[in-house]
């Protein structure tokens, strides 16, 4: 069979397939869909219902304003950066008990860092 004629069938088959559908079976989905949105409406006017497409959704206004700008978490990250080299330079002079504080300080410093790289 021939490419062309591979096409022809393929379009034959699925015009006869679309032209059974009728009018009857348009409106009785019509009516299920509405229905359908009604159920959704008042699942989440009794909030039983969740947002299930979140993620699909472009953020709202409010959720831009409330996240850091790119700018703001780079001068986070740079901030973070500086501490931790004071600490490192303290950690090198200090001894004892105090070593261990500052190697705890850094060790959670290093979690902010990755955290706002991993922001960026």
């Amino acid at each position: 069979m021939k490419k062309s004629e591979f096409k022809e069938y393929i379009k034959n088959e699925i015009v006869e397939i679309l032209s059974e559908v009728s009018d009857a079976d348009v409106d009785a989905q019509k009516e299920y869909n509405d229905e359908l949105e009604k159920t959704i409406a008042l699942s989440k006017e009794a909030g039983l219902a969740e947002d299930i497409d979140d993620d699909d959704m472009e953020p709202s206004n409010a959720d831009i304003k409330k996240g850091d700008s790119v700018a703001k978490i780079a001068t986070k990250l740079s901030a973070t950066d500086k501490e931790m080299k004071t600490v490192v330079n303290q950690w090198k002079k200090a001894e004892g008990a105090e070593k261990e504080e500052l190697l705890k300080r850094l060790k959670t410093l290093t979690k902010i860092k990755k955290e706002l790289e991993g922001l960026l």
